[in-house]
């Protein structure tokens, strides 16, 4: 399992702190050479230097994937060094928080830039990718989604973004031009997940009580961990998961299931 990455090359977005880099540092582990994209400079040379300690600096990729001509330039300094992926992580995304609780109170630029961050950037880059996976023969497009894109209840906007995300990867699962020549497509839908420096860790410091009482709500009494979901997300991506296309894997301890 340790070398099950050696010769491959992934690009990790979002890949500076939370899920991103926790899969990225998975995949390193395994042997992968890995691009991290984050908008973010400082997050994203902290987590150069955190990676590197494996023996392989990764390619940083400092981009906005709000702004798509960016996003296009990005992808375009990573072909100049490696030519493309064989692995495709959209981590990238959130906008769930963002807005009000009422549609009729929130601004609709909220809706077309949750989309973009999401759905948008998560569509151009696999496009992008495509092509030299299937000149390889095989490849991996992995998205990260929420439970959100398995029901309603969240916000509206964020929903529909992360339901987009999720039936492109079923679409293309379908794309004979695509599966037959060895890549997959794949979704990982978490749930309620603690990463430092979001909006849990400022209810977890604001409300505790309040905090407190929504972990032990969840069936495990506890959130997920960024190091959790990757480790769906490294299987999804190895070869061991050939037979995986077209899927939705929930990763959040039970919490959407319902009795």
């Amino acid at each position: 399992m340790r070398n099950q990455f050696v010769g491959r090359k992934a690009l990790v977005t979002g890949g500076s702190h939370g899920i991103g880099f926790a899969v990225a540092k998975r995949l390193v582990e395994g042997g992968c050479e890995v691009a991290l994209l984050s908008r973010n400079k400082d997050r994203l040379n902290l987590a150069i230097e955190e990676i590197s300690k494996f023996g392989r600096v990764p390619v940083a990729l400092e981009c906005d994937v709000l702004d798509r001509v960016e996003l296009e330039g990005a992808w375009n300094k990573l072909a100049e060094v490696w030519g493309g992926v064989d692995i495709l992580v959209n981590n990238v995304g959130g906008g769930g928080r963002w807005g009000g609780e009422s549609i009729l109170q929130t601004d609709p630029n909220v809706w077309d830039e949750v989309f973009q961050k999401n759905a948008g950037a998560t569509t151009q880059l696999t496009r992008l990718s495509l092509p030299h996976m299937a000149q390889k023969g095989w490849g991996r497009v992995v998205t990260i989604t929420s439970i959100y894109a398995e029901r309603a209840g969240g916000r509206a906007w964020f929903n529909i973004a992360k339901v987009a995300q999720k039936v492109l990867m079923q679409n293309l699962s379908k794309q004979p031009e695509f599966v037959r020549k060895g890549i997959t497509f794949n979704s990982v839908a978490p749930g309620a997940t603690y990463i430092p420096g979001t909006g849990w860790e400022e209810l977890r410091l604001s409300k505790p009580h309040e905090f407190a009482a929504f972990c032990e709500a969840l069936p495990l009494g506890r959130m997920g961990t960024p190091e959790e979901v990757a480790a769906v997300v490294a299987f999804l991506c190895s070869d061991e998961a050939s037979l995986v296309n077209g899927a939705s894997l929930v990763v959040d301890g039970g919490e959407s299931v319902e009795l």
